[in-house]
């Protein structure tokens, strides 16, 4: 019983994690001549979805971590900009895509968002 405890108790902590990491993964696979195109709102659009996915990711690898102090918070931060790297990687074979570290950065700045209430609830606690 102990076992099927736990193993719910991993799934409910990772999970989110893991199917936004999935979606991304997707997103991320679909060809250039697939994607979507936004007019001239293109580039904001598509880069307000890099931040927001990228700060979703980053709480949800803090949350799978299980603690909220500040190595876990830099550790999430890093998992996520190692995911994104890894993501801009894949993403250059995929036919008319490019891996940019622009978008590494986007995705960086984005974990930082993600993060952040945790740093100012953090900050607020009393000493």
């Amino acid at each position: 019983m102990r076992f099927r405890s736990y193993l719910h108790s991993g799934v409910l902590r990772w999970g989110p994690a893991v199917l936004i990491m999935g979606i991304i993964f997707l997103l991320s696979s679909i060809p250039s001549e697939a994607m979507p195109v936004y007019g001239r709102y293109d580039w904001p659009v598509k880069k307000l979805g890099h931040l927001t996915g990228y700060a979703l990711l980053s709480y949800s690898i803090l949350r799978g971590l299980g603690r909220k102090d500040l190595p876990a918070i830099a550790l999430a931060w890093f998992l996520t900009v190692l995911f994104g790297a890894s993501d801009e990687l894949h993403q250059a074979f995929v036919p008319g895509r490019q891996s940019t570290l622009i978008d590494v950065g986007i995705d960086a700045v984005g974990a930082f968002l993600g993060l952040l209430p945790s740093l100012y609830h953090r900050s607020r606690k009393p000493r």
